[in-house]
């Protein structure tokens, strides 16, 4: 096989073998729906799921968080199932479905046995395309969904991560939390929501991705039948929606600190730049970066911090990567009175490999940790799913296990470091969520 398969959008049909002898087929329909699996030899589960490569950045004429919220709507029932009879349909055979929004797609998704994958299809595609959006349920999880924001404000880590990604990515629309905040939950209508359901939830913005034990003429043919049993017209031929804009677009970052006042027993800091949009050269250099600096207990910073020192049990880095930009950052949780002196570390940590490097042994022990993590991840139904669905909506192209490891091996101590200089170089900004004085961060965060 090629070692990299472009997933073009005029191309109706591809099939092909992957690694470890599992085929890899799509359909790209008629009617503009993309459907992709990977049958996987020895495999007894098939998971699968429903992506629509809409999220959070695409909240432009609704209220933001309508797209989370409508995620949580299409689970209280369609025309012919219940919100129970949804739940009762996974339960009974001990499978698994959940539904998640991200920035830029959301996805609808199970977990079941190969035979009762006909069900998890049919169900699925219930819920998308014949979702009942009725104005009791939508007031009932509009109250849910108030309680979900209100449980993530009570977590300092998830108010950490949502203030440094507003500091970095600015007034640009991924800066945005996902599911909204209470003042524009309260806003939202049902009549937005609704629009925004019937201008999204149409065949040339789905995507289909299975995994495991499965046929793939056999999920196709289920795909279509069980959407045109719910009320979808697939006879209307139309091209695949076109994928989001790559070029890499200019930040506004908001460079300094922000200190979010909570008496608690711990401070949560975390220091973060500007990093690498998705499809970006570096983007294999910026796993070795992050998997050395923050990955694991033999990182840099889970030795400087945790072993050595002792002042912080969670310590880490962290890259969030977009069609469009990206994120690097590094956190950790430690007590108020050491909540400058560990993000003055992992500044200096940062800054050291800027400066020296990293060794040859660190590199090898981070490349094996990758390639290790990836195989292992592999094994899951789940993670191969996921990997078909993010290849057909944001890269456009599958890169299969071998080629990815084979990329991961050519990155060299002098591509790290150099993308090391960049991070330094870039403007950082600073959270401190905790009991602290508001110059906490004196020092640490300056103008570059």
């Amino acid at each position: 096989m090629s070692p990299v398969i472009n997933l073009e959008l005029t191309t109706p049909e591809l099939s092909f073998t992957a690694s470890g002898g599992a085929t890899v087929s799509r359909t790209v329909h008629p009617s503009g729906l993309r459907i992709l699996t990977e049958k996987v030899p020895g495999a007894a589960s098939t998971s699968v799921g429903f992506w629509i490569a809409v999220g959070s950045r695409d909240e432009s004429d609704v209220a933001y968080g309508s797209t989370h919220f409508l995620e949580h709507l299409l689970f209280k029932g369609t025309r012919t199932r219940s919100a129970l009879d949804i739940a009762v349909a996974f339960d009974a055979v001990g499978g698994e479905h959940n539904a998640l929004t991200a920035k830029e797609h959301t996805c609808y998704y199970a977990k079941v046995q190969d035979h009762d994958l006909p069900m998890a299809i049919e169900v699925l595609a219930d819920m998308v395309a014949d979702s009942v959006l009725d104005a009791k349920e939508f007031e009932v999880e509009r109250q849910v969904i108030l309680e979900e924001l209100a449980m993530a404000d009570d977590d300092p880590s998830d108010v950490a991560h949502e203030r440094i990604t507003e500091q970095v990515l600015g007034s640009h629309e991924l800066g945005r939390p996902i599911g909204g905040n209470p003042e524009t939950i309260r806003s939202a209508t049902l009549d937005s929501v609704i629009a925004h359901y019937r201008k999204y939830y149409v065949p040339s913005e789905l995507v289909v991705t299975a995994a495991g034990a499965l046929d793939h003429d056999e999920v196709v043919a289920l795909v279509v039948k069980g959407l045109e049993h719910s009320g979808w017209d697939l006879s209307t031929v139309a091209s695949p929606a076109t994928r989001r804009d790559t070029a890499e677009v200019s930040l506004q970052t908001l460079p300094g600190s922000l200190v979010v006042a909570r008496p608690l027993e711990q401070a949560v800091v975390a220091l973060a730049t500007p990093g690498l949009h998705a499809t970006h050269d570096q983007r294999f250099a910026m796993s070795v970066l992050s998997a050395t600096l923050g990955g694991g207990m033999s990182s840099r910073l889970f030795q400087e911090i945790r072993e050595r020192r002792g002042l912080a049990y969670s310590v880490y880095s962290f890259a969030s990567s977009y069609a469009d930009a990206g994120l690097f950052g590094m956190a950790a949780g430690t007590s108020p009175a050491n909540a400058g002196n560990v993000a003055h570390l992992m500044k200096q940590e940062l800054d050291l490999m800027a400066d020296k490097g990293i060794t040859d042994a660190e590199l090898e022990r981070t490349k094996g940790n990758i390639a290790g993590g990836s195989a292992l991840a592999l094994e899951s139904s789940d993670a191969r799913m996921i990997r078909l669905g993010r290849s057909e909506l944001s890269t456009g192209e599958f890169v299969d296990r071998d080629e990815a490891l084979a990329r991961l091996a050519m990155v060299g101590l002098a591509e790290v470091q150099d993308l090391a200089k960049q991070l330094a170089k870039a403007p950082l900004s600073g959270v401190v969520v905790g009991s602290v004085s508001p110059d906490v961060l004196d020092g640490v965060i300056t103008s570059r």
